[in-house]
């Protein structure tokens, strides 16, 4: 008895999804994306602004993008993710569409939905893909795990109220709970 074969997708069926329909492609396989809680939002706002603060005030090239932001990880036409916030120095792998390579941080932010992708594939992904600096943000336990691929020193779980060094702008620090004035 033969098996049945595994259908792999690619950007044409994230393309062809319904109008706002959100979903991510990882090695051929289709991931949905729920809608987003507010606290989530919050911090995506939250964190987005203050990098791009510091990064406006250091007279950097990197650029900051939260989500929905396209970015087509091993540039091929079987990956495709969305992370909450990337940030990208290297201005040439951005285009019209997004950003085509690795990012050189990441955040997500997780909820119950998406642990085992943010903490299990996205962070394998991300790593072999060749971003520099991954952050799972946990609104539930109130943790930050940081995850230096650039220099492996860094690697860390640290607290709400912890200042977080950002392994990429050793000069920034950011305490997330200082970010949650909404939410608690």
């Amino acid at each position: 008895m033969a098996l049945a074969k595994e259908r792999h997708y690619t950007l044409d069926d994230i393309y062809a999804l319904p109008e706002g329909q959100r979903a991510e492609l990882i090695d051929g396989r289709i991931y949905d994306m729920a809608p987003p809680v507010r606290i989530h939002q919050h911090l995506i706002m939250n964190l987005s602004a203050r990098i791009h603060d510091y990064i406006r005030t250091k007279n950097g090239g990197c650029l900051v993008y939260p989500a929905p932001f396209a970015v087509f990880l091993n540039q091929d036409d079987r990956n495709y993710v969305e992370p909450d916030i990337s940030v990208i120095c290297d201005q040439s792998k951005l285009d019209y569409q997004g950003c085509n390579g690795a990012p050189d941080w990441i955040i997500e932010i997780i909820s119950p939905s998406t642990q085992q992708m943010d903490y299990g594939i996205k962070l394998f992904k991300y790593r072999t893909a060749g971003v520099r600096e991954y952050w799972i943000i946990n609104p539930i336990t109130r943790t930050v795990n940081v995850y230096d691929f650039q220099y492996e020193k860094n690697t860390c779980q640290y607290s709400f109220n912890d200042d977080i060094f950002v392994c990429i702008f050793p000069e920034l620090t950011i305490q997330p709970a200082s970010l949650l004035s909404c939410c608690g």
